[in-house]
Parts: structure tokens; sequence; C-alpha cells
């Protein structure tokens, strides 16, 4: 293991926004202090999850030097192209190029819901397809955004977006679930995020095997082949310090999560991989059995939902001096 992150959705209490956006900063903090590599935040739209990681990730670059800062991810059904290639570029200089932008494409989860108040002038008209992704990259990586440059009047105009910030087009990622969306990243020169859920196609209901047949295709198609980067995000929860109520409350939740694993899920037939739970060393040896994991070198290992602040504090403790030793991690 070369690269060891971890992954949060950001919790936050409606009547009290604020404290668990400062919850979230604090634990990227710990986890730069742990000497974890990257830190990286999901979106939440409408939900009690942060809906802006680009304005947390600027404050979190501020209050950290090193630990890399990504999302995970970016759904761009939501995003203008061209303005969130702008807020990509100014972060990452802030952060002194740290940033890892990771992004998928699609409708808007519950689109028919929110489409009035998200486009209500072009929900019909909105393209949702892989050209969109393809126009943020075209922006990020330095393209022409507009027929003009030049000074006009006092002011001067530039045709590509800025600020640039160079190296950050090597750094967006993909979050994929399919065969295709695997393929379609690496013919994109990007990298490929792979997660606890992937699409069922045909083949053996093996959760790992299609994980792993999409890190194979992803490979295949990339310019660099067998290096490119894949990052894998699994649920683990190292116990080695845990309260026995910690123990207790993680199993549960564990228990509660593992019915949905046995068989596909819902129109899209979507496969979730089980959550890992035990000590480090009980973690690491799931892991060596893993096909999938025995392909990359870096993970972004998610925190369980609807934990608290201390429970997070105990697992990415035990993350990185338990776990991420048992499976030859060294802290940066």
């Amino acid at each position: 293991m070369r690269r060891l992150g971890f992954l949060t959705i950001g919790l936050f209490d409606e009547a009290d926004p604020r404290a668990g956006h400062e919850s979230t900063l604090r634990i990227i903090e710990l986890g730069e202090q742990l000497g974890f590599d990257s830190a990286w935040l999901r979106h939440r739209h409408l939900q009690f999850g942060i809906s802006s990681p680009v304005a947390v990730l600027a404050a979190a670059s501020q209050r950290t030097s090193r630990i890399e800062l990504g999302t995970a991810v970016t759904p761009l059904g939501w995003e203008n192209p061209l303005r969130l290639a702008e807020d990509w570029a100014t972060v990452d200089l802030l952060s002194g190029g740290r940033l890892n932008p990771g992004l998928s494409v699609g409708p808007p989860m519950f689109f028919d819901t929110v489409k009035d108040a998200l486009y209500p002038d072009t929900a019909d008209a909105e393209d949702f397809s892989y050209e969109r992704v393809e126009r943020l990259l075209r922006f990020v990586r330095g393209e022409k955004a507009s027929d003009f440059s030049g000074a006009r009047a006092f002011e001067e105009f530039s045709d590509r977006v800025q600020p640039h910030s160079a190296g950050l087009g090597e750094r967006l990622w993909y979050g994929g679930g399919s065969l295709r969306s695997a393929q379609w990243a690496g013919e994109h020169d990007m990298n490929f995020l792979t997660s606890s859920v992937v699409k069922f196609e045909d083949g053996p209901r093996d959760f790992a095997q299609i994980q792993l047949g999409h890190i194979q295709a992803f490979r295949a198609a990339h310019p660099l082949g067998e290096k490119a980067r894949v990052s894998q995000g699994l649920v683990v929860i190292p116990t080695d310090s845990a309260s026995p109520e910690q123990v207790a409350k993680y199993q549960a939740y564990v228990e509660r999560r593992t019915p949905r694993t046995a068989e596909p899920q819902g129109p899209a037939r979507m496969m979730f991989a089980r959550d890992l739970i035990g000590t480090g060393e009980q973690i690491a040896e799931q892991l060596a059995a893993d096909p999938a994991y025995a392909q990359i070198d870096e993970v972004a290992f998610a925190l369980p939902f609807s934990f608290e602040h201390d429970d997070y504090v105990q697992i990415l403790t035990d993350t990185a001096q338990k776990l991420g030793p048992a499976l030859g991690w060294k802290a940066s």
C-alpha cells in the first residue's frame, strides 16, 4: 500500500450546520497529523451533508499543508463545467497543487423533483452525457473557452479559464461503477475511482470480480496501461482501540447493511461490497483475499455514515496506526 486516504460525507445537524462543517475540517486536520496521504469529501445536495466540497476544501487547504484533498465524487449534472473549472483551479492554487477532483456524470438524483429549481429554462436541453465531462476536461486542461481575448477598454480578457492551474488536469478522477465508465475514463486519460458500489451487468454475482474487471478495462484503455492510477474506496471499520460500546454500534451498523450485498439492488442492478470490520490485522487479511485490491496501491477508505466525531477519530487513528502498517503502508 503506497497511498492511504479516507472519505467522509460530512454530516451536520440542520439546526446547527456550522458544527458539522467544523467537525469535518477537524477530521481532515487529524488525517494530516496521522500521516494520511489524502482526504476526500462526498457531495450531498438537498441533504444534511456537505453540498459544497469545493468551499470546504478551500478552507481545509488553509488549515493543512501536505495532505491531498479530493471530491469523491462531484456529480457533474449539478454543475456548470466552465464555472466548476474556475473553482477547482482556484482551490488547487490555494492548496499548493493538492486538489484531486473526482467526478461522475448523469442526471441529478431525483431529477424530476428538482429540475424546475436547478434548470428552470433548460431542463429538457441539458446534456448529461460524457460530453459534459469532456467540456470540463477541456477547460481544466487549458483549451479555449471563448472566441475573444485581449484588451477591452481598461480590462484584459483571456480565451481560456482563469486561473489556470498547471498539473490539475493530471489529477482529475472519474468515479465509475460500470464497465463502460471504466473504459471511458481510461480512454480520456483520467484517474479512476472505484468504490463499494458497482453495476452488475452479466456473469457471476461476485463484487470483487466485477470490480477487478473494471480496473482491468480501465488500464487496458488508458495510455499509461498498468501504471494508470486507480483508487479503491471500501468501507472499513478497524476496532483495535474501540470501546465495547463502539464495537457494538459498529457491528449493528454492518449487520443492517449486509443484506443488500447478497443480490443486485434496484433497477440499475447495483451491487454493494460488504463492510469490513475487525482489528487492523483482520481487515488486512480480508483485503489480501480481494482480487481487486491486489491490483491497486491507493485507497480512500470510506468512513461510515451517521457516526459521531469521536468514532471517526478512533477509526482514523486505528486505520493509520494499525491497518495501514498491516497493509505495508508508512505514514508520510
